[in-house]
């Protein structure tokens, strides 16, 4: 990882399945120092870890976390925070009939509104005249064009909002950093807390676990230049159509 990751990193969500796990897999890598950032501020033990607390609620914690970071600013930032089921248990919207504004601000602010918060703390970090890589999760379900399905609709709404924001900042960063990569990232279906209500039935080898998933995420940023960036890829590195 140090040859082709990065020395300094972030992760936002690292206490989640998917997120630990990227700490866990840069650490391992050779990346000197890692932002690890949860609602508890506690992070995954290492050397290499600098826990960090924040709020996608909250925007005030994600300007002290940018501040936290200003002197030594990663050069991967990671967002992998997400959700799917509320924590009242409310899920996806199967039909138009259930939904609730209540619910669908609550999937907005968390899936689209709050990676959007980070960006606006922590873009600003980033040096001009030197690479750095945004990435943050989406979900193939996010995409316009290929939704043959339909139904969650707050879900599938907020992560084509999301998709809407990473081409937006990709085009005006771009402007400063020419050399910056900002995107989106599908890690597929993972053996995580968002995923443990809708497992059944799944094909055999659909799911993966959060080691699996991390290696092949870092593995397809690790491939990406600022020819890629405002666009989304898959857990395999293929481009996901907007």
């Amino acid at each position: 990882m140090a040859k082709d990751g990065p020395q300094v990193a972030a992760v936002f969500g690292a206490s989640g399945g998917i997120g630990r796990a990227l700490c866990d897999a840069l650490a391992d890598g050779g990346t000197r120092k890692i932002y690890a950032g949860s609602r508890s501020g506690e992070g995954p033990a290492g050397a290499a870890i600098c826990p960090f607390a924040f709020d996608l609620a909250e925007e005030a914690s994600i300007a002290t976390a940018a501040t936290l970071m200003h002197d030594d600013p990663p050069e991967w930032v990671i967002i992998a925070t997400g959700v799917l089921t509320l924590a009242d248990g409310t899920g996806p919207e199967r039909s138009y009939k259930r939904l609730e504004a209540r619910s669908m601000a609550e999937v907005f602010a968390l899936n689209t509104i709050g990676p959007a918060l980070i960006a606006k703390h922590i873009l600003p970090l980033m040096p001009r005249g030197r690479a750095f890589t945004f990435a943050a999760l989406s979900a193939r379900v996010g995409s316009i064009s290929d939704n043959r399905l339909g139904g969650w609709h707050s879900y599938r709404a907020s992560k084509a909002s999301l998709n809407m924001l990473i081409r937006n900042f990709a085009l005006e960063m771009a402007r400063t950093h020419p050399d910056s990569v900002i995107v989106g990232l599908h890690p597929g279906t993972v053996d995580s807390a968002l995923s443990q209500p809708f497992q059944s039935g799944l094909p055999q080898g659909q799911l993966t676990t959060p080691d699996q998933a991390a290696a092949n995420l870092l593995a397809v940023l690790s491939g990406l230049g600022a020819e890629h960036s405002g666009r989304v890829f898959d857990f395999k590195g293929e481009e996901i159509p907007a």
